[in-house]
């Protein structure tokens, strides 16, 4: 059966499965920002993860009046590409000596997240409305939505700040 707790036969399968895994993949996001947050040394990059941290938890919230919409259980399903891109962080930011330096490696692999999210909730939006579960299609745009505004606020926040004082 591989990764997966049930084989995947139906376009359902797949969906529930997709659902999971994001559900998976946040619950693991509040785990990692509270350690960048203790590890973040640039004050504006600090709050950005502490206000991420907050929208992730209301996320989660979302997701389980997903699950509860679609009469399913909220539960996730082990993300391997999440668990890859946080691990990767995490031997990146160990490696790097220098605090803003290792800022700027916290806001890329912050990053490296969000377009992770970005991908899973745009093809779930997609996927609700072709299945006919329209019912859960605004909670999903709305993640959506502050995925992206949190990937615009820290690309911002790169360019005028930490990625230029890494590169001083």
């Amino acid at each position: 059966m591989g990764l997966f707790t049930s084989p995947i036969k139906t376009m359902d399968d797949l969906y529930l499965h997709t659902l999971q895994d994001i559900y998976y993949a946040e619950k693991q996001i509040t785990k990692a920002l509270p350690v960048m947050i203790g590890k973040a040394t640039n004050p504006a990059l600090k709050r950005a993860f502490e206000k991420h941290l907050g929208e992730t938890e209301k996320q989660i919230t979302r997701l389980d009046e997903v699950f509860s919409a679609l009469g399913e259980k909220a539960k996730g399903t082990t993300c391997p590409a999440i668990d890859g891109i946080i691990k990767e962080a995490n031997e990146l930011i160990s490696e790097c000596d220098d605090h803003e330096v290792r800022d700027a490696a916290m806001l890329a692999a912050a990053q490296a997240v969000e377009h992770y999210e970005i991908t899973r909730y745009g093809t779930l939006i997609s996927w609700s409305k072709q299945l006919g579960k329209t019912k859960v299609v605004k909670l999903l745009e709305q993640t959506l939505a502050e995925e992206k505004a949190t990937d615009e606020k820290l690309t911002q926040l790169g360019e005028t700040n930490v990625n230029k004082k890494a590169a001083a």
